[in-house]
């Protein structure tokens, strides 16, 4: 074989070479992305199943509103609708805005830079509902008395407060542990995958 032949068959294998690396590069960003878009969407998921019961239960409050003859339990009322409505809303926003992060057409740092922007707010949103959650805990119980039993706790001698409050802010802070810790490790296995284009590049 002569110079310029060897030259030619060189030069062909390595175009050869540089299409095969490409396709690796595109194959492993397609698979990374499909691997991010797996972890966000169980965040989906479950926040999608939590909202509809959120708005369900809005619905319900606002179909029975008539029913609050006093203005704090009006104002209960309004509260109580406005959270179940918005927080979830709020939510759902933070997680789609994650599921946009451009993996494909974009550096491994700017994707990364990116989530790790959404991620902080995700997880904001979600500490200030953990918060938000007790002050519903405490407004939504005379409406919750009030639609369901007719009940109005304040002109009543019912001792359901005493042991009820206590039980229910146990279990909120418990559930909020939990549920917060389970959140903060689907982000951050989201986070893990992003780290894998590092190598890619």
């Amino acid at each position: 074989m002569e110079l310029d032949e060897m030259k030619a068959v060189w030069l062909e294998m390595s175009d050869q070479l540089a299409q095969q690396k490409i396709l690796t590069n595109t194959l492993i960003m397609e698979m990374t992305r499909e691997r991010y878009q797996g972890k966000i969407n169980i965040l989906a998921k479950y926040e999608g199943i939590g909202a509809l019961i959120c708005f369900a239960a809005a619905l319900t409050i606002l179909f029975k509103i008539t029913t609050l003859d006093t203005w704090y339990l009006m104002a209960s009322g309004i509260f109580t609708i406005a959270y179940l409505i918005v927080m979830p809303f709020l939510v759902l926003q933070s997680i789609q805005q994650m599921k946009q992060v451009n993996i494909l057409n974009t550096t491994y740092k700017e994707a990364l830079v990116a989530y790790t922007k959404l991620k902080i707010r995700f997880l904001r949103v979600q500490k200030i509902g953990i918060y938000l959650n007790f002050v519903l805990l405490l407004v939504s119980l005379p409406l919750v008395f009030k639609l369901f039993k007719g009940i109005d706790i304040f002109k009543s001698t019912h001792h359901i407060l005493y042991w009820y409050v206590p039980i229910m802010l146990v279990f909120l802070v418990l559930f909020s542990k939990w549920g917060y810790g389970k959140y903060k490790n689907v982000t951050n296995a989201a986070s893990r995958v992003l780290n894998d284009l590092e190598k890619v590049e």
